[in-house]
């Protein structure tokens, strides 16, 4: 499904991603582990389009897609829920969500399907509200159903418990959960709580300074030689 061959990527003088390479198959859930300020957000916004790759390589579905900008990315079938949620607060809930269909004919976008509003039952009773009256966590929860109705077939999730009330984060992973098992979608999930990715990733790989330190399944990836690279 994604392919990703050795990416570097630099801000000024600095080295940004070196060399970073991953795979992530339809179905699987891959969580993206790390401190703050290692590469993780950098390199999701490489795999969106929204920062360039000076070398290597980037393909969906076996099509190269590193230089594609990120809407030719979203038509594609790639949906990005940024660190922050971006939600846009003057427009209301349903508008939010009207957004997400933005890459589909407009025929398909008429109707928002009610599998989101089951997924997050509270935006049922919200969609005159604006977005910038909810709450963080039903924000996120609005993010990640604005992403879920374009009907990506790879979903990027970058910390979706930052800042987020205990009961929220269980129904976020209840979702992810939920997506997992369906297994059509390929889920990528940058987390700094360890405990919540471990508990739903399949794969997991370790970023520190740029570069993957470490990377496997769950009984691999939970040792003490990882969990330095996981402290703040």
């Amino acid at each position: 499904m994604l392919n990703v061959r050795a990416i570097h990527q630099y801000y000024g003088g600095s080295h940004t991603l070196r060399g970073v390479s991953l795979t992530l198959k339809q179905g699987e859930c891959l969580a993206l582990l790390g401190r703050n300020g290692v590469g993780k957000t950098t390199l999701l916004k490489c795999l969106m389009g929204v920062l360039p790759v000076r070398e290597g390589s980037i393909s969906l579905d076996g099509h190269d897609i590193t230089k594609l900008a990120p809407h030719q990315r979203a038509a594609r079938g790639i949906a990005y829920v940024p660190q922050g949620r971006d939600i846009f607060a003057r427009l209301t809930v349903e508008e939010n969500i009207r957004m997400g269909m933005a890459s589909k004919p407009a025929s398909a976008a008429r109707r928002i399907k009610g599998e989101v509003f089951e997924l997050f039952p509270v935006l049922a009773s919200m969609l005159s509200r604006r977005g910038g009256d909810l709450s963080g966590g039903q924000q996120q929860q609005l993010a990640i159903a604005r992403a879920l109705v374009a009907e990506p077939r790879l979903i990027i999730l970058d910390e979706p418990t930052e800042g987020i009330q205990p009961s929220i984060i269980k129904d976020i992973a209840k979702v992810i959960r939920l997506l997992r098992e369906r297994g059509d979608i390929g889920i990528l999930l940058c987390e700094q709580y360890f405990d919540f990715a471990r508990e739903l990733a399949d794969q997991f790989i370790v970023m520190s300074r740029g570069e993957i330190v470490a990377a496997g399944d769950r009984t691999q990836i939970d040792g003490p030689d990882v969990r330095k690279h996981l402290l703040a």
